[in-house]
C-alpha cells in the first residue's frame, strides 16, 4: 500500500478508534488498540495474534487492520522460510484483496494489483508473463492510480524481457514505452509544480515547517521518477535505434498512415532518435500534417527545413508551432526541442529558445541543461587567457545545478554535469596564481554576462 495510506492510518489512530466503529465487538476493539500500539514500536511479533483476531472476526472495523496488517505480515515474510513463509505470503495476498472489499473508498484497483504483483515478484513467485499480464491489466483499467515507480518500471521491463524471448512484438514495446513515459511525465509534473511554487520561498528563507516538508517530499518523489525513467530508457536501449524504427514503420506505414495516434508516435520517436534523414520521416510528417496540423507537426516541419538550409521557412514553422500550442508545458517542450535543433548551428539562437522554454515552464530542467552545455562548449570562444576561457565552466555548472533544483527528476544528470563542468574550471591553485579570487570575469562572447571567481 502506498505511503499516503500509512500516513492516513497514523493520522486517525492514537486517540480513539471508537469514532469509526459502529457498535463493534468489544474484544475486537481491545485487540485493535493492542496491535496498533505494538506496531507503532515495531514489535510485529507481539502484534500478530491480536491483529489476526481483528482481521478474522471484524474485517470491516477499521482500515488500520489492513495498513498495519501489511507491515506485520511483511515482517513475518522476511523472517520466515518454507511453509511458514508461504502461509504469510498467502495471508498478505488476502489482506490486499480484502482491503478493497471492505474499504473500497480508501484503496483502488491499481494499488491492489500492484501490491499483489510486487509481492509475488519480490518472492520469485511470478513469471515475466504473469507480471506483465497483471500490471498491464491494472494499467489499462486504472491508469489514474497506477503511479508506483517500481511497478511502472517492472511493467515495461517485463514486456522487454518477453520481447527478447520472442513472445511480444517490437511495436507493443514502443507503444507501452510511450504510455509509461507519459505517465511518468504526468506524475513528475505534479511534483515539479510543488517545487516551482516553493523554490522562491526557499531562496528567500521564508518556508514554513510544513512547506519544507512538502518541498522535501516533492523533491524525493521527482527524483525517484527520474531514476525510473533512466532505468526504462536503459532497458529500451538499442531497440529504439533507427535500424529498428525505420523498417518497422516502413512495413506498417500503408496500413497505419491514417491512424493519427500511430503516426504522431512514429514521427515523435524518429525525431527524438534523429532518424530525420530517412525519406520515411518526411512521409510520416506529411501524414501527420494532413491528419492533425498541430504545433508538433510544424515543429517537425521546421526541423526538416533547417536540414535543407531554409532558415526563413524553418523560423516560420517554429513560430507557427509555438503560436498553435496553448498549454504552457507543451509549449515549453516545443521551444526546448527547437532550441536543440539550433544548438549545432547557432548557440545564441538555441539559448534564446531555451530561455523561452524556461519562461513558459519554470520546471523545464532540460532547458537549463542545454544552456549549460552551450556555455561549456564555448570555452575556447569566451576569453583571451586560459583562466578566462575556463571560467565559463563555473557558469555552466551553475546552470546545470539549477536544472536539478527546478526538476529533481534530473538531479542525477544535473549533478554529474555540474561536477564535470566544475572539474574543468580553474583550480584553487589557478585562482591563487592569477590573483583573481573574489573578482569578476566578464564574457565578451555571445554568452555575455559574468561570473564571480570563488574566494580562497
Amino acid at each position: 500500500m502506498k505511503k499516503k495510506l500509512y500516513l492516513l492510518a497514523i493520522a486517525v489512530m492514537g486517540v480513539s478508534f471508537v469514532a469509526n466503529a459502529q457498535a463493534q465487538n468489544p474484544e475486537c476493539m481491545t485487540n485493535l488498540s493492542i496491535f496498533s500500539e505494538h506496531v507503532k514500536v515495531k514489535n510485529y511479533d507481539a502484534a500478530y495474534t491480536p491483529w489476526k483476531m481483528v482481521y478474522e472476526n471484524c474485517p470491516g472495523l477499521h482500515y488500520a487492520t489492513y495498513v498495519y496488517g501489511e507491515r506485520i505480515l511483511k515482517d513475518k515474510i522476511e523472517k520466515s522460510s518454507g511453509a511458514d513463509k508461504e502461509k504469510y505470503i498467502n495471508e498478505l495476498m488476502g489482506v490486499y484483496d480484502n482491503s478493497i472489499k471492505y474499504f473500497p473508498a480508501k484503496t483502488n484497483v491499481a494499488d491492489v494489483a500492484i501490491d499483489k504483483t510486487l509481492l509475488k515478484y519480490d518472492n520469485k513467485k511470478a513469471t515475466d508473463q504473469e507480471v506483465f499480464d497483471a500490471l498491464d491489466k491494472a494499467f489499462k483499467e486504472d491508469q489514474k492510480n497506477f503511479d508506483n515507480p517500481k511497478a511502472l518500471y517492472l511493467y515495461f521491463s517485463s514486456l522487454v524481457d518477453l520481447y527478447n524471448a520472442g513472445s511480444k512484438d517490437l511495436e507493443s514495446v514502443f507503444d507501452t514505452y510511450d504510455d509509461v513515459t507519459n505517465k511518468i511525465d504526468e506524475e513528475n509534473n505534479k511534483y515539479t509544480a510543488v517545487v516551482t511554487k516553493l523554490l522562491p520561498k526557499e531562496d528567500a528563507g521564508t518556508l514554513t515547517a510544513k512547506e519544507k516538508q512538502q518541498l522535501k517530499i516533492a523533491t524525493n518523489y521527482s527524483e525517484n521518477y527520474g531514476k525510473i525513467q533512466e532505468s526504462i530508457d536503459s532497458k529500451l536501449g538499442a531497440l529504439a535505434d533507427c535500424e529498428n524504427l525505420i523498417p518497422l514503420y516502413k512495413k506498417n506505414f500503408d496500413a497505419k498512415k491514417n491512424d493519427v495516434t500511430w503516426v504522431k508516435r512514429a514521427v515523435g520517436r524518429m525525431f527524438s532518435k534523429e532518424c530525420t534523414d530517412d525519406p520515411l520521416f518526411k512521409q510520416l510528417f506529411e501524414a501527420q500534417l494532413a491528419l492533425d496540423p498541430s504545433a508538433s507537426a510544424y515543429m517537425y516541419g521546421g526541423s526538416l527545413k533547417v536540414k535543407a538550409g531554409d532558415a526563413n521557412g524553418a523560423v516560420a514553422d517554429f513560430n507557427k508551432a509555438v503560436e498553435l500550442e496553448t498549454d504552457s508545458k507543451k509549449k515549453s517542450t516545443i521551444l526546448y526541442k527547437i532550441a536543440t535543433i539550433y544548438s549545432k548551428s547557432s548557440k545564441s539562437t538555441s539559448r534564446n529558445y531555451a530561455q523561452k522554454a524556461i519562461k513558459a515552464d519554470g520546471s523545464n530542467g532540460r532547458a537549463y541543461l542545454l544552456i549549460a552545455h552551450l556555455y561549456a562548449s564555448s570555452a575556447n570562444d569566451c576569453g583571451t587567457t586560459p583562466f578566462e576561457k575556463r571560467s565559463i565552466y563555473w557558469k555552466a555548472a551553475e546552470m546545470a545545478r539549477q536544472a536539478g533544483r527546478v526538476d529533481p527528476s534530473l538531479s542525477s544528470r544535473a549533478s554529474q554535469a555540474a561536477t564535470s563542468y566544475s572539474a574543468k574550471a580553474p583550480t584553487k591553485t589557478d585562482i591563487f596564481n592569477s590573483g583573481m579570487a573574489g573578482k569578476t570575469v566578464s564574457f565578451k562572447c555571445w554568452v555575455g554576462g559574468s561570473v564571480k571567481v570563488p574566494n580562497l
